[in-house]
């Protein structure tokens, strides 16, 4: 069955609200984004999380003593480097975890990717982090543009994957039909007014489990 991702959780509500709905995996931007919380809003809110629903720390190229603070801590289960990170950064990120007790640190990081086009995905094969997520690229923002790349440009991509970008409840059916990603990353589709709501999440949630029957 395809995952759920749902990212920018940031108040206690919406912790409630997953709790309920039981997503995969959960989201805390620690990036300088508008959904941005500190690492000890996001400590906080994690003590009150399901245990069953794992929490991915959100980044743009940012110090790696946050990161590493975060995941050897317990905050987060799983970085995400959404930024321009280079193999130079990850070995320096690993490294740092490593020598914090975190073994096989590469299979704790997820990098993303913002698609332009076909020659994005060359550069897929550079990173050591286990886990991929493919976004629209924004020339403005880093991510959670609320839109959509061209998903027929996914082709032949051998690594499992989270599908982000503009994902929602009107196309999530062709998005696990024709795509087939190892997860689904939706956060401003989810929201009103700025902030995750309880029926948006309810709606996709059962979406997504009635497309698996």
């Amino acid at each position: 069955m395809v995952k759920v991702k749902i990212c920018g959780i940031k108040r206690i509500e919406d912790v409630h609200y997953v709790n309920q709905y039981l997503p995969d995996y959960i989201g805390f931007v620690f990036a300088d984004t508008k959904r941005k919380v500190r690492l000890q809003t996001a400590a906080m809110l994690a003590k009150e999380l399901d245990p069953r629903i794992k929490r991915v720390g959100v980044y743009v190229r940012q110090e790696i003593g946050l990161l590493t603070e975060a995941l050897a801590g317990g905050t987060v289960d799983y970085l995400q480097l959404h930024g321009d990170e280079d193999a130079a950064y990850e070995e320096a990120l690993f490294e740092s975890l490593l020598q914090h007790g975190i073994n096989d640190p590469q299979e704790r990081c997820i990098k993303a990717f913002r698609i332009r086009g076909a020659e994005d995905f060359k550069r897929i094969g550079e990173t050591k982090c286990q886990w991929l997520l493919l976004d629209t690229y924004s020339q403005k923002l880093p991510g959670g543009t609320g839109e959509h790349f061209n998903w027929d440009l996914i082709r032949g991509i051998d690594r499992e994957f989270f599908l982000a970008g503009g994902i929602n409840v009107n196309n999530i059916e062709r998005a696990i039909k024709e795509v087939k990603p190892y997860a689904v990353d939706v956060s401003s589709s989810l929201e009103t007014d700025g902030v995750k709501d309880k029926e948006k999440i309810r709606e996709f949630m059962e979406k997504v489990n009635n497309v698996m029957l």
